[in-house]
């Protein structure tokens, strides 16, 4: 086993150090019984009492899930559908401009994105509202959920689906039945990631939200802008929680995907 240098330590513990004291601290204050976030008056949750009973946030919140679970839904359909036109098209005539777009959204500003996603809605007369905020997330997660699933599809041995073909299954039922559950770790993976990138967007949801359809991001901002209050300490630490318990879930579940998939092989090997 290799030892990590002093050097390599100290890097590490700084860098864990900058990165989650600061979201210790927003959780600690979140149980303050004081009104200023910066001074501890005694451990209390009526702060989280006060979140709930505010029906903005609890709106722009439900905007926001909604909004999350749609986006990052069809991402994922459309993303791996030309993740599997990527690697298993071959080449052929617009492959070029088909992968440039379908990546371009990963290096393109936000602020690019969101104005020009703008200026198509009022090109079409389409109202801003939910159903403009889902398609904005789902242009730019899309490309996430691509790099992801082709990154699994490069590495999967074909003569499995092969195989199914040559038992008289057909294309659709040897991807539904052979392909789908090998990759389906990096479609949940995808999925996700998309979800996430959603949750947390700001810049392209303030260009393309309407005033019936506030998600979440915005509305914390607004809030800021006036000074902190201690509900927004509570909302912070309940989105922490929630992150964490997806990413332990999706942790969970993609290792038993695993387990099961090398399980499966040696079973394959040792029928052969």
């Amino acid at each position: 086993m290799t030892r990590l240098s002093w050097f390599n330590t100290v890097s590490l513990t700084l860098g864990f150090a900058f990165l989650y004291i600061p979201m210790i601290i927003l959780v600690v204050y979140s149980f303050n019984e004081s009104k200023l976030v910066t001074v501890w008056a005694g451990f209390s949750t009526k702060w989280y009492g006060e979140l709930v009973r505010n029906e903005a946030f609890l709106d722009a919140a439900w905007v926001t899930v909604k909004v999350a679970v749609f986006s990052s839904t069809i991402a994922t359909i459309l993303g791996t559908m030309a993740a599997l036109v990527l690697v298993r098209a071959g080449r052929f005539l617009g492959r070029t401009l088909f992968s440039g777009m379908i990546y371009a959204p990963l290096v393109m500003p936000e602020v690019i994105t969101g104005l020009s996603l703008l200026l198509l809605f009022i090109g079409i007369g389409l109202d801003r509202g939910i159903l403009t905020i889902v398609l904005a997330h789902t242009t730019f997660s899309m490309c996430y959920v691509s790099v992801v699933v082709s990154s699994r599809l490069v590495s999967f041995d074909r003569s499995l689906e092969e195989a199914a073909l040559d038992l008289g299954a057909s294309q659709a039922e040897a991807f539904r039945l052979v392909t789908l559950p090998i990759i389906a770790p990096a479609v949940i993976s995808g999925w996700l990631l998309a979800f996430t990138l959603s949750l947390d967007d700001l810049v392209i949801a303030s260009f393309t939200a309407g005033p019936s359809a506030t998600t979440l991001p915005i509305k914390i901002f607004s809030a800021v802008r006036l000074g902190v209050s201690p509900e927004i300490n509570a909302l912070s630490t309940i989105m922490i929680a929630i992150v964490t318990v997806g990413v332990i879930t999706a942790s969970l579940v993609t290792k038993r995907a695993m387990v099961r998939q090398q399980q499966d092989e040696q079973a394959a090997i040792r029928a052969g």
